[in-house]
């Protein structure tokens, strides 16, 4: 019995050092809020207004969101300051459904399904990883 005690002491002593190691935003229980992308179409262009907005809560680089947004709506486009600018005439639906396209391909981790993710490079390609449970998975390239 005593040696059944001992073990489990030196199993909880494991696990709490365990827990220490873990990064603090696994335990923020703070719900993801899809950003969404408020457009106005002037003449034959779409002016996305608040693009920065969207790619900081995103926490991606507004080239990579842009650069997504044009291959999905095939057209072309720039950035200039907090705003993009599309060719052509796209509703407001159409661009946030690819908005949550991008988040849900190149944002969301695949295994926690959380936000907290970044996008590094390793060996030519591009990987998705995530800050509160750790996991690495391939991303598509652009």
């Amino acid at each position: 019995m005593a040696k059944a005690n001992n073990e489990f002491e030196e199993y909880e002593a494991l696990l709490d050092k365990a827990y220490e190691q873990l990064p603090d935003k696994i335990f923020e229980s703070k719900r993801f809020k899809l950003p969404k992308g408020y457009s106005v179409i002037q003449g034959n262009r779409t002016i996305i207004k608040n693009f920065g907005d969207v790619s900081s809560t995103l926490n991606r680089d507004p080239q990579h969101v842009l650069k997504y947004l044009l291959r999905e709506l095939g057209t072309s486009g720039n950035v200039e300051g907090n705003r993009a600018i599309l060719q052509g005439k796209f509703t407001h639906y159409v661009i946030n459904d690819r908005i949550k396209e991008y988040v849900d391909n190149f944002v969301i981790c695949h295994e926690c399904n959380r936000p907290d993710t970044v996008i590094i490079r390793e060996d030519r390609i591009d990987m998705l990883k995530c800050s509160a449970c750790g996991a690495r998975a391939p991303l598509k390239s652009l």
